[in-house]
């Protein structure tokens, strides 16, 4: 189903495009399928990646990679996330990589997410607990403030290929928290904590939600 998605998005690029290009499995298909695209109609096209993963696969799809500090002018964007409600507020940060897609979204002018259904959700934090990029000697006092501000759990994530925890491409860890509700104002309340980086929540970001499903392909807008 992702790949509907994907062939969607690469159905969106010009020539001369200068493109914000987020962290993810569908966003892979995504830079595939525009890679596809530009060789057969020979575009010229630019894309500022969030992560050095996305980096490597542009580059290697044959894209034209510019680095997340230039000072170009984005034409838009796109990313995946792991969860959407009805008024386009995001969760992401599964890839440990939400600071530099946060940085690389509020560049867009126009920014899309990329999901299948299973992305979908009644109530932001149902399935996913909030990922909080945490600069490392401020560990226990951050969880201390997520707890003070409502979380049920607080988690520091640990890797799965290395003992210890999740490192992140600017050298934070991250503590995933669990809220029973996310209201407007807890993504400002959660970086006015002493040692929080950002998180994962993502709200009035997103200009329209590309979602693939089994019965075909749907558009959400704000």
């Amino acid at each position: 189903m992702k790949e509907i998605v994907a062939k969607e998005i690469a159905a969106r690029v010009r020539n001369g495009d200068v493109i914000g290009v987020g962290t993810g499995s569908t966003v892979d298909l995504a830079i595939d399928e525009i890679a596809k695209r530009c060789k057969a109609e020979k575009l010229s096209i630019y894309v500022v990646p969030s992560s050095r993963e996305s980096a490597i696969r542009c580059e290697l799809a044959g894209l034209i990679v510019l680095a997340p500090t230039t000072s170009a002018n984005l034409s838009w964007g796109f990313d995946g996330a792991d969860e959407v409600d009805s008024r386009l507020r995001l969760i992401k940060g599964k890839g440990a990589a939400m600071l530099q897609e946060k940085i690389l979204a509020k560049k867009c002018p126009k920014f899309f997410i990329i999901v299948d259904d299973s992305k979908l959700v009644k109530r932001l934090g149902e399935k996913f607990a909030v990922p909080v990029e945490v600069i490392p000697e401020a560990q226990s006092l951050v969880l201390q403030g997520l707890k003070k501000l409502g979380a049920t759990e607080v988690k520091l994530r640990e890797g799965s290929g290395k003992h210890g925890a999740v490192i992140t491409e600017s050298g934070n860890i991250i503590l995933d928290a669990r809220f029973a509700e996310i209201d407007d104002t807890l993504e400002a309340r959660i970086k006015s904590l002493t040692g929080v980086v950002d998180s994962g929540i993502f709200t009035d970001i997103c200009n329209e939600v590309l979602v693939a499903s089994s019965a075909g392909f749907k558009t959400l807008k704000r």
